[in-house]
């Protein structure tokens, strides 16, 4: 049976992985020692995850580690000698990371070469499969030209018509702390998959997200979006009105693109990996399909303070990754994605 490591694996993306390829033969080792709690405390708790993937899965093991631990990381590397490494573990909050510095760089930098190394050393024909972010793009996307619609923000550029693509700079831009992390993180999976010919894979990711999402304000904005309509809590928008633009991707989809590359691994390559230009929306375009489904109506204020270096609009283009590996392609939709994130948390908040 082929073995399988997946780091945050209690998180969204990771116990997305971990049920998918459990299904698909492998047995699946899960590293995860709840770190989102203690990053945005109980809000962010992922042991209900943990505790899901444990008792459902038959070929999964729980492995309670922190990728900051150099030694206990490459002892359990070289004792699994994993066929396949995804690496979805990391603090993911730009916002949260100004006021944890050497936690958020520890965590995103040194535990991916923690990894990276421990790949190198025990399992180098392994893909590597990193879940980086747009956010090694910084503010840069702003610079665009933008049109101002009656609900959103786009492109005014016809040169992305279809977003964003991976030949754009991550140089001089604010990137937030977080986003300079994961850059950091970015360049090392690129560096070890040219410098030492490893089968890597970056995927910048947009707005990843699924019905089992433990979205909190600083991060997951459409899974707190939604836990916050179905609690009548205030939900606060920052900046740009309101009409700023992002691209889903459910975390299934996610998964079935590692399937892919796994298949016909490349080394020191990087995706951007979102849900496209068709899976967009802007916050108050996301207010009314939450609406849509929740039957409550949004309760929201307005702050006219954007958050340092976020986007005003950002979606992928998705033309490099459906030209190397034709086969995969987005299958949730937005509106899908909203309605199955809807139904996990009236189930988790008991309605």
């Amino acid at each position: 049976m082929n073995k399988i490591i997946v780091t945050g694996s209690s998180g969204l993306v990771g116990s997305e992985v971990c049920v998918f390829f459990e299904k698909n033969g492998y047995h699946v080792h899960g590293i995860d020692n709840n770190q989102r709690a203690v990053f945005f405390g109980s809000a962010g708790d992922t042991r209900w995850n943990q505790a899901r993937l444990t008792s459902t899965l038959r070929n999964f093991s729980h492995h309670e580690l922190d990728i900051r631990d150099r030694q206990g990381l490459h002892e359990l590397v070289k004792k699994i000698r994993p066929d396949v490494i995804v690496h979805t573990a990391a603090q993911p909050s730009h916002d949260r990371a100004a006021s944890i510095p050497f936690d958020d760089f520890d965590t995103n930098a040194v535990g991916t070469l923690n990894l990276l190394e421990a790949a190198r050393q025990f399992s180098p024909e392994a893909p590597f499969i990193h879940m980086s972010t747009n956010k090694v793009y910084g503010d840069a996307p702003n610079r665009i030209d933008m049109v101002e619609l009656e609900t959103r923000w786009d492109y005014a550029d016809p040169a992305y018509e279809n977003g964003i693509n991976e030949n754009f700079s991550i140089d001089q831009s604010k990137h937030s702390l977080f986003g300079a992390s994961k850059v950091a993180a970015d360049i090392m999976v690129q560096e070890y998959g040219r410098y030492f010919n490893m089968p890597t894979v970056c995927l910048r990711g947009g707005c990843l997200t699924g019905p089992n999402h433990s979205g909190v304000e600083l991060h997951g904005f459409l899974s707190y979006l939604v836990k916050c309509n179905l609690e009548q809590k205030k939900y606060t928008v920052f900046g740009y009105k309101g009409k700023q633009v992002r691209d889903n991707i459910h975390s299934y989809d996610i998964a079935t693109f590692m399937q892919a590359f796994i298949k016909a691994p490349r080394c020191g390559e990087v995706y951007n990996l979102g849900g496209g230009k068709q899976n967009t929306c802007s916050i108050l375009e996301a207010f009314l399909i939450a609406e849509e489904f929740s039957g409550l109506k949004q309760i929201y204020e307005y702050q006219n303070q954007h958050r340092e270096g976020d986007h005003i609009c950002y979606y992928s283009d998705l033309t490099k990754m459906k030209e190397h590996y034709p086969e995969w392609d987005i299958t949730v939709s937005l509106r899908e994605t909203i309605r199955q994130i809807v139904e996990s948390w009236k189930k988790r908040i008991n309605m």
